[in-house]
């Protein structure tokens, strides 16, 4: 069974919780900064973790001090309670 997509009233009350991410098309997005390059790996293999523990993978794009994190479900063709979910535990880190 594919997991229920969000309503937009679900989604914006899901961003009131979730300090700098934001909606773009289908895709709950946020950048990390760090002060090293290193910093931006170590918080990749944190949120790997998180991923595989929750077998859901969001893309992944590192740059020079920066992580860009994009979350949907993939099988739901939007965003869902996994990316609510996964993008809190992220915030977290």
């Amino acid at each position: 069974m594919k997991p229920e997509l969000l309503n937009e009233a679900a989604v914006q009350q899901a961003l009131i919780a979730l300090p700098g991410w934001q909606v773009e098309g289908r895709e709950l997005t946020k950048e990390f900064q760090f002060a090293s390059y290193l910093a931006g790996i170590e918080f990749v293999r944190q949120v790997a973790r998180l991923a595989e523990e929750m077998n859901h993978h969001p893309d992944l794009l590192v740059r020079w001090r920066k992580v860009s994190v994009r979350l949907t479900t993939h099988s739901a063709g939007g965003l869902t309670k996994l990316d609510v979910e996964l993008a809190g535990k992220i915030a977290a880190l």
